[in-house]
């Protein structure tokens, strides 16, 4: 039985990106979608790469009824999110793309994003959406919360290392690097082409980007006491891919051998030949992970470098592979799509 579909914020990257993916989808069909500033357009007039699907005119969320919809999709911004699905059907399945219920704590919450959380019910309930290892949780849950692109990439790349106890906790740098649609589709004076094309820069310095949030949550939960990584994310000029060289101490066969182990069975982490380093180039546009190891110079330790789409697999990948399972659909559904290249 084929499901049906409401995507909000439809008028964003993430958004048309979940609208690409579903395109293709066997088992699903888009039944509306949404805007704020672009509500009453054709999502052809938004998103000229699009105009060759049927799709409904983009409307206001008030506007839509959510009686005979399946799953809901929620690609707004950043405490939007709360606000918008506290009201919907308690009964509606919903993935959030946005940073509204990623962490736990409420106090986290707070203390990261400037604001007191307003949902707290919703927040109580929702599932961490790495889907590789929440799985079971998410295949029963209402509300999936996606992670954040960064948080995303660092996590593939160390959580079976944390788990199996091959690495030193107190020695984890993340150097990461992202593409510019990471930053969303919104007028940013850094982000005009002139400012951005030609060079690169480092951004959040000191340990105050906001997916260092995930970072400490998942890893402490996963060690059982307080990890805390250093990382420093970099902006790129190119409009997809992330990047993370990560440097850990640790013996680098050991490694290698862990995160094979570690996702042998799964269909969208790719674990390449030891030595061999990973390129955004071979993922754009899919929602697979690569993943390489290379022994450091120095005795004990080792290089991981992970690479993902920022766009797929770091979020509208990702929350398609969750709405799948939250669905019973199979979950690669929609999603074997094979990067572009070059």
């Amino acid at each position: 039985m084929t499901k049906n579909i409401a995507i909000l914020g439809a008028s964003g990257y993430t958004g048309a990106e979940l609208v690409r993916l579903i395109a293709t989808h066997p088992g699903m069909q888009i039944k509306a979608l949404s805007a704020d500033r672009k509500a009453g357009q054709p999502m052809a007039s938004v998103f000229p790469h699009l105009r060759h699907l049927d799709l409904p005119t983009l409307v206001k969320i008030d506007e839509i009824d959510f009686a005979d919809i399946d799953l809901c999709f929620c690609a707004l911004p950043h405490k939007t999110s709360q606000d918008v699905i506290s009201k919907l059907p308690k009964t509606l399945k919903i993935v959030d793309l946005s940073a509204d219920f990623r962490l736990q704590d409420p106090d986290e919450y707070a203390k990261w994003y400037g604001n007191p959380h307003t949902a707290l019910a919703q927040q109580a309930e929702a599932v961490y959406g790495l889907t590789e290892f929440y799985r079971d949780q998410i295949k029963s849950a209402r509300l999936v919360a996606g992670t954040g692109c960064n948080a995303a990439t660092g996590q593939f790349a160390l959580r079976p290392l944390i788990e199996a106890g091959v690495i030193d906790l107190d020695e984890i740098i993340i150097d990461l690097k992202t593409g510019v649609s990471g930053a969303g589709r919104s007028l940013k004076e850094n982000l005009l082409h002139a400012e951005l094309s030609g060079g690169a820069n480092a951004y959040a310095i000191g340990g105050t980007h906001r997916h260092l949030a995930e970072f400490d949550q998942e890893f402490s939960a996963l060690a059982g006491r307080p990890v805390k990584v250093q990382f420093t994310p970099h902006l790129l000029p190119a409009n997809r891919g992330i990047l993370a060289t990560i440097y850990v101490k640790g013996d680098a066969v050991d490694i290698h051998a862990t995160l094979c182990n570690a996702y042998e069975a799964e269909p969208f982490v790719e674990m390449l030949p030891m030595g061999e380093a990973p390129s955004t180039r071979h993922i754009v546009g899919s929602n697979f992970v690569h993943i390489g190891v290379t022994a450091d110079r120095i005795d004990g330790r080792a290089v991981v470098i992970a690479a993902l789409d920022n766009l797929t697999k770091g979020s509208s990948g990702q929350a398609l592979q969750n709405a799948n399972l939250m669905l019973g659909l199979e979950e690669t559904a929609g999603l074997m799509l094979a990067p572009l290249f070059p």
